[in-house]
């Protein structure tokens, strides 16, 4: 009653009429102003498997001009393979295609918050093991998500490339994506690592980016190929590890490992980007190499720099991190990167 009241009382005296339109117009003009003033977003996507996601993402690439370069680095004791974690930047050199660099970030944080992409081979090749599979990513992400701030995306590729849950913290989100998945159909694998690193995993700033592809390493009708697929994870500064199923009885029999052409094509996709390749048989075994894996990325440097070369010429720049003080330590990071404008999606 008291709002209408007060409409009619102002209503009722033409003199209040200009009043009240001057109120609007500054309202309307004052909500444009704002509207201009906040960063444009692209319209989200709707994609199968985004409900109850707990961080939405903007599916949209937009195209930055940047020229930092940023390296997760682990480092290990050659004869104990045990991660060394407490070097400082000073022990580091980086060059680029020979040229020494100027180092300018330099983080060493075990707990910064990590982006996980679980990809999921579900073709017609690895029907007779897919509950091993769906086993293995079960483990690592309750292994993975321990702390609130990290996040993991499941996505399966066959015939298609399908996005089954975007990223959450929530490990039941995950474990009833996975719990879903049929096999069937040829594989993608190149597809998916292209389409995940470069939808989901550029522009997260302050965020380590890794993926795990659990497969047994057969592509079959990928339009990508393997180079692009490393290539894109390079520019996303994604590290790969993969665990490789093949060792995977039909019926949780250990079927023996064979040094086979797609084991090597594993091989390379993971150290290209920094990562490592497993082979496993068992589920105890999985959990092994999972916990490594999240050892690393844990104990991993983050360093960063600006390229003394800063053409955008299309070319590969080969990086070269070395430990002149400790030649005992070896490192791990990913080999290189191709010079070109970086895809980054919309801000999250």
């Amino acid at each position: 009653m008291g709002r209408t009241g007060i409409s009619r009382s102002v209503s009722s005296k033409p003199g209040h009429h200009i009043f009240v339109y001057l109120i609007c117009f500054l309202v309307l003009a004052t909500g444009t102003l704002f509207a201009q003033g906040q960063e444009k977003t692209p319209p989200k996507k709707t994609t199968p498997g985004q409900g109850g996601q707990d961080h939405p993402q903007d599916q949209k690439p937009l195209v930055t001009l940047t020229t930092n370069v940023q390296l997760a680095v682990a480092v290990f004791d050659e004869k104990t393979a045990r991660l060394v974690i407490d070097l400082k930047q000073t022990d580091f050199e980086i060059s680029e295609d020979g040229t020494q660099q100027k180092i300018e970030s330099f983080r060493t944080e075990g707990d910064l918050p990590i982006d996980v992409a679980v990809l999921m081979d579900t073709s017609n090749s690895v029907k007779p093991k897919l509950k091993f599979e769906k086993d293995a990513a079960v483990a690592f992400l309750y292994t993975m998500l321990q702390q609130r701030r990290d996040r993991a995306l499941f996505a399966t590729f066959d015939s298609e490339v399908e996005l089954q849950q975007d990223f959450t913290n929530r490990t039941d989100l995950l474990s009833q994506a996975i719990d879903k998945v049929k096999a069937r159909g040829e594989t993608r694998m190149y597809d998916a690592i292209y389409r995940v690193c470069e939808e989901k995993m550029f522009g997260s700033p302050g965020r380590r980016r890794a993926m795990v592809i659990i497969t047994d390493g057969e592509d079959t009708i990928s339009e990508r190929s393997l180079n692009e697929a490393i290539d894109v994870a390079q520019r996303s500064e994604t590290t790969i590890y993969v665990i490789s199923t093949k060792a995977g009885g039909f019926f949780g029999v250990d079927a023996g490992m064979v040094d086979r052409k797609e084991d090597k094509i594993l091989k390379k996709l993971a150290e290209e980007t920094g990562g490592r390749a497993f082979f496993a048989a068992k589920i105890i075994e999985l959990e092994r190499s999972f916990t490594n894996i999240v050892q690393e990325l844990r104990s991993q440097y983050l360093i960063a720099y600006s390229p003394t070369n800063e053409k955008f010429d299309g070319k590969f720049r080969e990086i070269q991190v070395r430990l002149p003080g400790n030649k005992n330590l070896k490192v791990r990071t990913k080999r290189g990167y191709t010079a070109i404008q970086r895809s980054v999606a919309a801000t999250q």
